[in-house]
């Protein structure tokens, strides 16, 4: 087997990884049933929209670009994709029956390397599916940002404001992967304690990115000088004020149970709001 060198990459590191891989045969075609898929696809969804374009383009052109494979291991006489999963996916929805491909030699590591640089590097995966590509590559390849950074083609900021965003609550997530919150508002809701509340907020208001940047300042800890050990119960009851009435409250209790509210506004609508709230309850 030679070591050829596909030349028309899919992109700068995957062009890299693809060079570096033996090549048994760069004019095959296959059946689309001997075909499956990548078993570490980091994609969980594909845009229907996308998807149907590419099969009008393959109506009318074919597939231009193989798709790169490579022999089963678990499976007789059949071949795993590498890289072009959206390809096979089109093809079939085109009822193309067979599809050109490129028969390559790869273990599961460097199937895996495949599947996250094409994706991120075609833009093909939501904010989640490409943080958690990175953080794959990191915790299953030695990665570190620095290195992700050269190898996608991408700013080592940008990374890491990925990465940012898996430390956000499971439910939040969710929301994210099934396109409800944008990259941008997930990357805004990263370390606020009731970001869950927040989040369905921004949702139910439909905010665009700098409408929930506002909204969210309000969320933020404030630099109040608290003593760490106030009592939980009055921080509990703090939050739940505060997720009631949108505005920061700060409560503070003396030893003879004396003390004040703090309710903090940045401007007169929210001074207003204030107002309104005490006129209708009081």
């Amino acid at each position: 087997m030679d070591a050829n060198k596909i030349k028309k990459g899919l992109g700068r590191g995957l062009s890299s990884l693809i060079g570096e891989t033996k090549i048994e045969s760069q004019k095959n075609k296959l059946a689309i049933i001997e075909i499956i898929p990548n078993k570490f696809q980091p994609r969980k969804n594909f845009d229907e929209e996308n998807l149907n374009d590419l099969v009008n383009s393959i109506r009318e052109r074919g597939i231009i670009q193989p798709i790169i494979v490579r022999k089963s291991e678990n499976q007789i006489s059949k071949y795993e994709i590498i890289a072009g999963e959206r390809r096979w996916l089109a093809a079939q929805k085109a009822g193309l029956h067979e599809v050109p491909v490129v028969i390559a030699e790869a273990d599961d590591l460097k199937s895996l390397e495949f599947a996250i640089v094409e994706n991120v590097q075609r833009h093909d995966l939501n904010a989640l599916e490409e943080a958690q590509g990175y953080q794959r590559l990191i915790n299953e390849f030695s990665y570190d940002q620095e290195k992700v950074s050269k190898f996608i083609g991408k700013s080592r900021s940008h990374i890491a404001n990925c990465l940012r965003i898996l430390s956000l609550p499971e439910e939040v997530l969710k929301l994210v992967e099934n396109k409800k919150l944008s990259a941008g508002h997930a990357k805004i809701l990263v370390g606020l304690d009731n970001v869950i509340f927040v989040a369905n907020k921004i949702i139910d208001k439909k905010l665009s990115v700098r409408q929930a940047e506002n909204f969210v300042k309000i969320f933020k800890q404030k630099k109040f000088s608290i003593k760490k050990n106030k009592d939980p119960n009055l921080k509990e009851l703090e939050l739940s004020i505060m997720e009631k009435i949108g505005l920061n409250v700060i409560i503070e209790n003396k030893k003879n149970n004396k003390g004040k509210i703090i309710f903090e506004y940045k401007d007169l609508d929210q001074l207003n709001k204030i107002i309104d709230i005490i006129k209708a309850n009081y």
